[in-house]
């Protein structure tokens, strides 16, 4: 899964990036790894992977990884370069969801370049940005098909469109609001446009406002609340500050943190569940001496195509999956003992993937 995060200046996006891939690198025992400057790749906690590594006692522990991509804190006219706006706008083009942080605290410490706290105007402020990138990028798109259209008339589907979702860009409204067929849809798949891109809002509250679990009192996170269920995104209440604190922490010390200030999830925990959850997306496991691993597939996903995300050989050779739910695998204690009380099954190529199946590909080429 692949994140890109944006949001105004000042608003504790870098600060939460940073303790997202830091406390991910810590928690998981895996290496922290800078791709560029603002590219950090953090693991999926994943109390099962983790389950299994104390069945197995393998050679090698992989989770599922988060990618995210931070950009600098965009500002108005950024599409049209301010701020270098549009070359960072570039790269998140290619990222499955954009977490959106939004601050929701009052600190005169910290200037808000905005002039004050105003969370609906700073999403607004951050939309419009990306709607002015995505009509430009649109209409190069339809410079493009028109000149193919002398040559070829089936891209009269494609400018019939694309201007459609030019007007409707022009009218201020996400590219992800529009109503599309499922041919229409598969064409827009082909234009990397950031307002279609699904959003997670992280509501960047205080200390007080996290640990009382009252982010309901908060007005300004009522606020990204309101707009988050008209759009059907996501929102989390998360606090910057505190996630930069369990960063730096050991498992055992950020465990004892975490229950003095009664937070049953970090922040990646909860920014990953919702991102899964808004792309439909599950994880089944493998197991065995030499390595316990999480594979993150799309929710539907048959066996041979789960199989082809471990080896393309394993989906072309399919012959069956061996595969117990990890609940049933924990109460059983060993596989052994799962065969022995007939819950493992054997599944073909008709079957769908479930969250958690523990999983053994068979195949032949």
């Amino acid at each position: 899964m692949k994140l890109g995060i944006v949001g105004l200046p000042n608003v504790g996006k870098s600060t939460l990036f940073n303790a997202i891939t830091n406390a991910g690198a810590e928690a998981a025992n895996y290496p922290f790894c800078t791709i560029e400057p603002n590219v950090g790749i953090a693991p999926v906690p994943d109390e099962r992977l983790d389950k299994l590594a104390e069945m197995y006692n393998p050679e090698k522990y992989t989770p599922a990884i988060l990618e995210i991509v931070d950009i600098a804190g965009l500002v108005k006219g950024a599409s049209e370069g301010e701020g270098l706006g549009n070359k960072f706008l570039s790269h998140i083009r290619e990222v499955d969801a954009i977490l959106h942080v939004v601050r929701c605290f009052e600190n005169v410490d910290i200037t808000h370049v905005e002039g004050g706290i105003d969370p609906a105007r700073d999403i607004d402020i951050i939309n419009m940005e990306l709607i002015l990138s995505d009509i430009e990028l649109t209409e190069r798109r339809l410079d493009r098909s028109r000149k193919a259209l002398k040559g070829d008339k089936s891209y009269q589907t494609e400018i019939d469109l694309f201007e459609r979702v030019l007007e409707h860009l022009h009218n201020g409204q996400n590219a992800r609001t529009m109503e599309l067929t499922p041919d229409e849809a598969e064409l827009m798949d082909t234009l990397p446009l950031l307002s279609r891109k699904p959003v997670i809002y992280a509501a960047n509250v205080d200390e007080d406002t996290l640990i009382s679990g009252g982010a309901e009192e908060n007005e300004f996170y009522r606020a990204v609340l309101t707009i988050a269920n008209t759009e059907g995104s996501q929102v989390i209440p998360v606090c910057a500050e505190i996630e930069a604190q369990i960063a730096v922490m050991d498992a055992e010390d950020k465990a004892v943190f975490m229950e003095e200030y009664g937070l049953t999830q970090s922040g990646l925990d909860r920014i990953v569940t919702a991102g899964y959850t808004l792309l439909g997306l599950i994880s089944f496991l493998t197991a065995g001496p030499k390595e316990v691993r999480a594979w993150t597939i799309v929710n539907g996903t048959k066996a041979p195509q789960a199989a082809g995300k471990i080896h393309s050989d394993f989906e072309r050779g399919f012959i069956r999956a061996e595969i117990i739910a990890f609940d049933d695998l924990m109460a059983c204690g060993s596989i052994n003992a799962a065969k022995e009380k007939g819950i493992l099954r054997s599944e073909g190529k008709e079957y769908v993937m479930k969250d958690g199946d523990v999983t053994l590909f068979r195949f032949n080429v």
